[in-house]
């Protein structure tokens, strides 16, 4: 569904379809429901408004377009504390023989986007083999980093 007139890529590699603006009207009529300005539905559901639709079908189109474009879209990541007094090196990638990217400063808190297996190293936290992406090419190891569990907190890095 979209709102006003767009072309978006059709994904299997046929040519991009274009799709019209859909109204309220008929977007409650296609999941029976009722408009704001008609009757409810008969199985209980309230009425729905023009500003729940635009909700529902704005947010399918941000997840659609992001998809079609091959972009991940992440909910808001936590912050997560490095371990007390430490400064921890981020590397290149999940182990001790990646290249050094920078040091983080004592203090630091990261956002972890995915995690992955990879080398493992005993620190303050315990030992673990999880390594934690920062940013694109940026691994920090998680036996640094209190996320308050010894498992994944994240989705698996692809």
């Amino acid at each position: 569904m979209a709102v006003g007139n767009e072309t978006h890529p059709a994904g299997d590699g046929a040519e991009p379809e274009t799709v019209g603006a859909t109204g309220a009207a008929d977007v409650a009529e296609a999941v029976g429901v009722g408009t704001a300005g008609g009757a409810g539905a008969a199985d209980g559901i309230g009425a729905v408004d023009e500003a729940d639709i635009a909700e529902v079908v704005l947010g399918a189109e941000v997840e659609t377009a992001a998809a079609a474009a091959g972009v991940e879209t992440l909910a808001a990541a936590a912050t997560y504390p490095v371990a007390p007094g430490v400064r921890l090196n981020v590397r290149s990638g999940p182990g001790s023989q990646y290249s050094l990217v920078k040091v983080l400063p004592a203090g630091s808190q990261v956002s972890i986007r995915c995690q992955r297996p990879g080398e493992t190293v005993s620190g303050y936290y315990g030992t673990s083999n999880i390594w934690d992406c920062i940013a694109s090419g940026q691994y920090v190891s998680d036996a640094y980093v209190h996320t308050g569990s010894d498992g994944y907190v994240a989705p698996r890095c692809s």
